[in-house]
């Protein structure tokens, strides 16, 4: 059965970069996509980027400004976030395989993690 495992969150400073880790334990050629979601506090979760497994090609939620970088190695997807913002706070999650509909709707997934927290202070 497909596992997530994320890693990597932790406390920053404004203007600093977190990357994060989701190693799948198992095949990630099994899943379509692997995308990564956040939920911050007070509000809903939303998507922010997804990568196709069979290609390593990326999808970036429309609305991101560029800080965010999403990239797999040997079967760990990674998400790499530069000049964060207090408004980054947020708790991360990775989810796998995508069962049709928007790639950043919530719920359209069938495999999700633990998530990680990450801190960003002013």
């Amino acid at each position: 059965q497909l596992r997530l495992r994320e890693s990597g969150g932790g406390s920053v400073q404004s203007g600093e970069s977190l990357r994060l880790s989701c190693k799948v334990l198992g095949d990630i050629k099994s899943t379509n996509w692997v995308a990564w979601f956040r939920q911050a506090p007070g509000k809903g979760r939303e998507g922010l980027a997804a990568l196709q497994t069979s290609d390593g090609a990326p999808t970036y939620r429309r609305t991101l400004e560029g800080r965010f970088t999403i990239s797999e190695d040997k079967g760990t997807v990674y998400f790499q976030m530069t000049n964060l913002k207090p408004e980054d706070t947020a708790i991360y999650c990775c989810e796998a395989k995508c069962t049709g509909g928007g790639l950043f709707t919530v719920g359209n997934y069938d495999v999700w993690g633990q998530g990680t927290q990450g801190n960003v202070s002013s």
